[in-house]
């Protein structure tokens, strides 16, 4: 049975890792689900770490909200940066799931964002783990995760 983290932080203004959750249920049944809840941006590549190491989990989510001040972007960089190097670390893949705050222009559009595109890469993980052929079938795409996909270029 797969096991898969999913790490998340007090900071966002939504609760991602829940409808992340509740579609990896709907869509990979019978795998194990083990949620770590940080502070912070910056906490999340050792919680992603940690579900790995120490919960050995197969795979993790990471859910963040960066605010859109200056400040919050160059944090959302580092946890990033962070996020690949727990990834390097461990040969394990860890899905950032980042919406930031400037992404729409209000609190209604920005909910739903951030839901569409926990699902979405719940269903990329669900993928990754059971039919990685789906997600080369889709190669070259323009898969956009929360939002509209982007065109394909042709030569």
């Amino acid at each position: 049975m797969a096991k898969i983290g999913v790490c998340d932080t007090t900071f966002a203004r939504y609760d991602m890792a829940a409808d992340a959750i509740d579609e990896l249920k709907k869509k990979a049944g019978g795998v194990k689900i083990v949620r770590y809840t940080v502070p912070g941006l910056k906490d999340l590549p050792v919680a992603a770490k940690k579900l790995i190491e120490e919960e050995e989990c197969d795979l993790v989510m990471a859910f963040g909200m960066p605010g859109a001040d200056e400040k919050d972007q160059v944090c959302a960089n580092q946890a990033s940066t962070g996020l690949i190097n727990a990834q390097l670390a461990t040969n394990t893949h860890v899905i950032e799931v980042f919406v930031h705050e400037d992404e729409a222009d209000s609190d209604a559009k920005l909910a739903e964002l951030m839901e569409k595109r926990a699902r979405e890469h719940a269903l990329n993980v669900v993928d990754l783990l059971v039919n990685p052929r789906n997600l080369t079938r889709l190669a070259g795409s323009g898969q956009r995760q929360g939002g509209p996909d982007a065109k394909p270029l042709k030569k």
